[in-house]
């Protein structure tokens, strides 16, 4: 089953007085290309998320948003009061004994060591898993996301691929024509020069048979139809992305040989034609988890 590797989930939950929302969003990448924007209470879970995205989203370019908003004023800084206290006399009697004029020092006291600390909090157990599970919830709603993108994915590549069975189609019905068109050819164009009497029939059999030989294209349109029915089964299959990248480039290889072998105008409309669907499952098929 085809999954995009473009979407977006988002999850809320309520812990005591906190509201938690994520936010994840994803586009296409080669690898898994994390980034994350969460408050640094919750950075000692961080590896142990990264681990995790990993191993549900597998890759993409991943942004991970944790914001918090707590309805209960809380103030981690705090103010040590006596050791300020006694900085002030310490400062005052330095004052005295240097004839100095007395001022206020309070901003001289607050820069001072220990005067201002910040109590971090550390987040419990039970609040991270309330987070943690928010977070599983968002990476669920952006994986039926990319489930209902990669919906439309399939439904794309299946036109274009039909496009270029119906273009390989008209070919192969041209193509029985075709060497007989190019022989025709070749003689009368010779006939226009060299009198017939003075040609030697064997010879120019021979060599009439080594050059057809060089148009023949009847193993890459063997080949071209087998790359195009091995993509709509790889369609089926779970984490396909790399693997029907690999396969655009296989049918791109026997498009590419049927047009310089082709020989023939309204073959090469043909291969244009193919070629144009081509590079619009390239762009496509890059966004294919």
């Amino acid at each position: 089953m085809i999954k995009s590797m473009t979407g977006f989930g988002k999850a809320t939950i309520n812990y005591g007085s906190k509201n938690i929302t994520v936010e994840v969003r994803s586009l296409n990448s080669k690898t898994a290309d994390l980034s994350f924007r969460i408050s640094s209470s919750y950075r000692n879970y961080e590896l142990e998320l990264r681990n995790e995205i990993t191993k549900l989203l597998e890759r993409g370019k991943i942004d991970l948003a944790v914001m918090v908003d707590n309805n209960q004023d809380e103030t981690p800084i705090e103010i040590n009061i006596e050791l300020a206290k006694a900085y002030q006399q310490k400062l005052m009697g330095l004052a005295n004994a240097l004839n100095e004029p007395q001022k206020n020092y309070l901003d001289q006291i607050l820069k001072l060591p220990d005067v201002l600390k910040n109590e971090k909090k550390e987040v419990d157990e039970n609040e991270w898993k309330m987070v943690k599970q928010c977070i599983l919830n968002a990476i669920e709603e952006l994986n039926k996301f990319r489930i209902e993108e990669g919906k439309s994915l399939k439904a794309d590549f299946e036109t274009r691929l039909n496009n270029i069975e119906n273009c390989l189609t008209k070919i192969i019905e041209l193509d029985a024509n075709r060497i007989k068109n190019i022989k025709d050819r070749i003689k009368n164009n010779l006939f226009e020069i060299i009198s017939k009497d003075k040609i030697d029939e064997n010879r120019f059999e021979q060599e009439l048979i080594y050059y057809i030989e060089k148009l023949d294209i009847n193993e890459e349109k063997v080949r071209l139809k087998t790359h195009l029915d091995y993509f709509k089964t790889t369609m089926n299959e779970i984490s396909a992305g790399r693997k029907l990248n690999f396969i655009t480039q296989e049918i791109g290889r026997e498009i590419n040989t049927i047009g310089s072998k082709a020989n023939d105008a309204s073959i090469q409309k043909l291969v244009v034609q193919m070629k144009d669907e081509l590079e619009k499952i390239k762009e496509q098929s890059n966004n294919v988890l």
